[in-house]
């Protein structure tokens, strides 16, 4: 078996083993092989980063909430502020690994309308962790190079890809979390996600519901969060995050 091949399925066999950290060193050289990523490649290097990074996510907002509820300058609160800037600092390590991988060895090599849409979602959603605990310049900047990943990504998706793809669909509801959960414009985050529900919609209608299984559940996400976002505009409540990585 080539060696590509070999790499592949011990990526598998992490996944299936729920080993997420291997399965993203599989994956490691996999990118750095400089090869276009097929499908099934893409699904793996989303997957094993997405889990590694997602139980820190959780960690991090955990530590953020007991913090609140505990008195400035406390034992307490200085120990959970310890523990949260050590999760911090691992949540930096990963994101800018793979922000560089996609810098080097993604991007570049990617030549089709999928791959390229695919890898500057990628590039938005691990600026925009970045920027979820990043505080004053250093959150402006995360913030403001995950928008110019997002925006590219939907000019290219808008041209080259289907209102109602799977993988244009998840890039519109992680683009409308970023508006709604980083820059408070939640009436923008809004419109993004109800003009891309509205366009895959009319598609599919025409098109009949067969083969479109991956984009109906984006579309469910989008309209959850749709109505979520309305209820919580309505009575001023703090929006909660339903992002989700689609691996198309």
């Amino acid at each position: 078996m080539e060696e590509r091949g070999k790499v592949v399925c011990m990526a598998k066999l992490a996944e299936q083993a729920e080993r997420y950290d291997d399965m993203v060193d599989f994956m490691k050289k996999l990118a750095r092989m400089d090869v276009d990523m097929n499908a099934e490649e893409r699904h793996l290097f989303s997957v094993g980063f997405k889990n590694t990074i997602g139980a820190r996510r959780a960690s991090w907002r955990i530590l953020s909430s007991l913090e609140q509820k505990v008195t400035a300058g406390e034992q307490a609160s200085r120990m959970i502020n310890v523990y949260r800037k050590k999760v911090e600092d691992e949540l930096r390590v990963i994101c800018n690994e793979i922000l560089s991988i996609i810098a080097i060895h993604c991007l570049p090599l990617a030549n089709t309308g999928e791959n390229i849409v695919f890898f500057y979602k990628m590039k938005g959603d691990y600026y925009r962790y970045l920027a979820e605990f990043s505080t004053e310049t250093e959150k402006k900047s995360a913030a403001d190079q995950s928008l110019m990943a997002y925006q590219h990504a939907m000019v290219v998706a808008s041209t080259e890809l289907s209102p109602a793809h799977p993988i244009r669909l998840g890039l519109a509801l992680n683009f409308s979390v970023f508006f709604y959960e980083i820059m408070n414009c939640h009436e923008r985050a809004c419109q993004v996600a109800k003009q891309a529900f509205d366009e895959a919609t009319n598609e599919i209608n025409s098109a009949g519901v067969e083969g479109y299984n991956d984009s109906i559940l984006m579309m469910e996400l989008l309209k959850d969060n749709l109505a979520l976002w309305t209820s919580e505009l309505n009575e001023g409540e703090t929006a909660k995050d339903n992002d989700i990585d689609m691996e198309g």
